[in-house]
């Protein structure tokens, strides 16, 4: 008996093969972008713990300067092979941007000195393609992954945007040369950017003997690092764990989508499922043959988000390794293999989310009377109960969401917090769409537009799901579309500001004096700020001073949060500081209050505002020139803001104050310049969270489109009656492509409310947790119209187009078939 029944269950996608795409493509996707994301997060995090790696050789400890962007002295090198540490290599690291606007890094290295250190672990043809980055024109040694990512073969230059060609490039395996970097000879480096020291100097496995003698000959202002593995983990976990949460929610996305496939499939075989009934089947015989149906749904479900999931890895992964790169500096590796906890993990998931997703439509078909089913409007009459549960379950997730809320705040409760509210809205919108529709259909006297709306209602037993996870997903786009525009934005205005100078320097102490007077005379000079910094160690870590001085152009260049009155003034005549947001947020102090600072600083200090700093590691005080000099007269790191006059160019400038100062290259800084190269490590860095918002978005389109159409197409017979008495295929279309255009207009009438809270909940409970910081909210109603005029166009042909290839037909013959 099984057998037939299961025959007969399973010859519904005969008749219907286009919901074997739709019931697919939910599970798939959904699938699909959670693997990916979960293998760009390991294939990461294991890079991590390899450590970077040069010819698969590490080197764990790392030398460098304090002081961010200056180098390592090529004497302390030097010292270092007379003292008898030769396991430790220079290493200059350099970035090019090539005539595509691509930026990459490339690393410097001196062969002579690495090729003891990686003898033993490298063949005799590694060690002589090693040896020939040396020889002119110098190749550039790329990874596999990075080359194929770039379009470049073994043999190709590299065109960088001055228009000078760099190479050739001699493509090696990604586990002698991995990630975003390449690898050249030093003399390169020095021709690109000529300059004296080292970014960093990086030490292999030392005795304790060496490790002792070189802490000793470490001169101040040089700090030594190991395992920086154990450093970058902390830094990136954020970054990881929001890749994880929109993996999370397209998975869900997607899951909204394959139940509402699996209820349309149940609900069409609602009367088959009756007449087994009465045939004497009976609910065990159904729940095999259905479960079994659903097993397979879901291996096929497996095999082709997991497919998919590593393609969709693949593409991703070269931007998060560069964005790693740029923000932490780390090296991660380009190419990914399958990994067994994928699949585990996605099993596990993918059986518990279709179970959850299908479970309530199989008890409710197996357990509704079966002559309740062969009724074809048993279902509509059930889905307003159903509507009706879930607007209640909604309350409670509405209260759910109110306590964590009240709550201390974290990371992880704001991330609670936005899965309450975004379930307690998914759940209420059908329940209000249902309740608005009905009350159109009482309230219009029209019989066309009565029918509309009570028709529309109806259709939501089908088209409710979908709509849900729709407007999801267009909630939650436009939340990430409004954080990552008011992050851009917030963050290019901080730049403009903290950049004001068109020059800056860090000169030496004892050049500082001097620089400052010949600059006075230079005519192309409008003025100079003088700058000093100080980090102080303190138990709860590293707090850095710095000064300011007291002119508009200072105060202007300030991005301020809250501040009291006159706190300018206040700043400049009394015993007072500005402090930082994230050391304001850390401590929990407000303009007004009094602290206490470590020494020399000591106690009584009066907060007179905090300003914003973001990508300080350091929390940090303001305090005036004068009360610096009383408290480090002429101590700490100083540098000088350059303004230059209008319609003046600062190239020659800075080349006269170099030669004239034998300043190193990285002690000036064209502000300009870094203004733009911040701004496209900030655009890559979020390309990824924008290209899973799209494509969760897409999900969510395609699953309505495609629900829809699986929809009209049922109610063939519906539309042939319509037709047959007097309705006009242009009026049936209106009819088809606008309750679908209502129910999306209403969706995203909804969601766009949802995603602007979203948006402040991010920034304001997520970001502040997670990095210390907060920020303005900006509003970007072009990008909102885009989204939305886009996905209801969408909507608006999904809901015609089956339509109207019904009026292309003969009415009659419609019906007939229908029948």
């Amino acid at each position: 008996m099984s057998s037939p029944v299961a025959k007969a269950l399973w010859g519904h996608y005969k008749r219907h093969p286009f919901q074997i795409l739709l019931v697919w493509l939910g599970l798939t996707l959904g699938i699909a972008l959670l693997v990916g994301v979960m293998a760009v997060n390991q294939q990461a995090k294991e890079s991590y713990q390899q450590g970077e790696q040069l010819f698969a050789n590490p080197f764990p400890y790392r030398i460098r300067n304090s002081q961010t962007g200056l180098k390592v002295p090529q004497g302390f090198y030097i010292q270092m092979r007379r003292a008898g540490l030769k396991t430790c290599m220079p290493i200059e690291q350099h970035r090019i941007v090539t005539d595509q606007a691509r930026d990459f890094e490339i690393i410097g290295i001196d062969p002579i000195a690495m090729f003891p250190l990686v003898k033993g672990h490298t063949t005799v043809q590694d060690q002589s393609q090693l040896m020939d980055i040396m020889k002119p024109p110098y190749p550039i040694m790329i990874g596999t992954q990075l080359a194929n990512y770039i379009g470049v073969q073994e043999g190709d230059k590299l065109t960088l945007d001055s228009g000078r060609k760099i190479g050739p490039l001699h493509v090696v395996s990604d586990d002698r040369v991995g990630g975003p970097r390449m690898i050249a000879d030093m003399a390169l480096i020095r021709e690109l950017q000529p300059s004296a020291g080292f970014s960093i100097i990086a030490c292999g496995e030392m005795s304790p003997k060496a490790l002792a003698k070189l802490t000793q000959i470490l001169p101040p202002g040089l700090t030594l690092e190991r395992h920086q593995s154990e450093r970058l983990e902390p830094l990136t976990e954020a970054f990881h764990l929001n890749l994880f949460a929109m993996g999370m929610l397209s998975f869900v996305i997607g899951l909204f989508i394959f139940y509402q496939a699996m209820s349309l499939s149940l609900t069409q075989r609602q009367p088959l499922v009756g007449l087994l009934r009465q045939a004497g089947v009976s609910g065990f015989q159904l729940a095999g043959a259905l479960i079994i149906e659903l097993i397979v749904w879901i291996i096929l479900g497996l095999i082709g988000g997991n497919l998919l999931g590593l393609l969709l890895a693949q593409q991703l992964l070269p931007s998060v390794a560069a964005t790693l790169n740029d923000l932490y500096s780390a090296n991660v590796n380009m190419s990914i293999d399958w990994h067994w906890t994928w699949g585990l993990a996605s099993v596990a998931i993918a059986v518990f989310g279709s179970l959850l997703a299908c479970g309530w439509p199989m008890l409710r078909l197996i357990n509704t009377p079966p002559a309740r089913l062969a009724t074809h409007m048993a279902l509509v009459r059930i889905t307003g109960r159903e509507f009706a549960l879930q607007a209640m379950f909604s309350c409670v997730f509405i209260g759910a969401a109110v306590a964590v809320y009240q709550l201390p705040h974290g990371q992880l409760a704001g991330f609670v917090l936005i899965a309450f509210i975004l379930i307690a809205s998914g759940l209420m919108m059908p329940f209000l769409l249902w309740q608005l529709f009905q009350g159109l259909g009482r309230v219009f006297k029209d019989a066309r537009l009565r029918w509309f709306f009570s028709d529309a209602a109806a259709s939501l037993s089908y088209r409710g799901v979908a709509a849900m996870a729709f407007m999801l997903a267009l909630a939650s786009n436009i939340g990430m579309e409004t954080m990552v525009g008011s992050f851009r934005t917030t963050t290019e205005t901080w730049l403009n500001q903290r950049l004001a100078a068109d020059i800056y320097v860090r000169p030496p102490t004892n050049v500082a004096p001097r620089m400052s007077e010949w600059l006075a005379e230079q005519p192309e000079v409008d003025q100079v700020w003088w700058q000093w910094r100080k980090e102080t160690q303190t138990d709860a870590g590293t707090l850095q001073a710095m000064s300011v001085g007291t002119s508009k152009g200072e105060k202007k260049a300030l991005s301020i949060k809250v501040v009291e009155p006159n706190y300018w003034e206040k700043l400049h005549t009394e015993r007072a500081v500005m402090v930082s947001e994230s050391l304001a947020l850390k401590n929990g102090w407000h303009p007004g209050d009094i602290i206490d600072l470590p020494a020399p600083m000591l106690k009584n200090w009066l907060i007179t505002g905090v300003y914003y700093d973001y990508g300080n590691p350091y929390g940090q005080v303001l305090i005036s020139q004068p009360t610096w000099q009383a408290l480090w007269p002429k101590n700490g790191q100083v540098g000088l803001a350059i303004h230059m006059n209008d319609n003046t160019d600062s190239t020659d400038l800075m080349a006269r104050m170099g030669e004239r100062f034998r300043l190193q290259p990285e002690r000036i800084s064209n502000n300009a310049n870094l203004l733009n190269q911040a701004m496209r490590v900030f655009d890559r860095t979020f390309i990824v969270t924008e290209t899973l918002g799209k494509l969760t978005l897409f999900i969510a389109v395609c699953g309505l489109f495609v629900a829809t159409i699986a929809g009209e197409v049922s109610r063939q017979r519906q539309f042939a009656l319509l037709r047959c008495m007097g309705m006009t295929g242009r009026e049936l279309a209106a009819l088809g492509g606008g309750q679908l255009l209502v129910i999306g207009l209403l969706s995203a009438l909804m969601a766009l409310p949802l995603g602007l809270v979203l948006a402040q909940l991010l920034i304001d409970v997520v970001l502040k947790y997670s990095f210390g910081w907060t920020m303005p909210i900006s509003f970007f109603p072009s990008q909102y119209l885009m989204s939305l005029g886009s996905a209801l166009f969408v909507l608006l042909c999904a809901g015609a187009w089956p339509v109207w290839r019904l009026v292309k037909r003969s009415a009659i013959l419609s019906l007939r078939e229908a029948f």
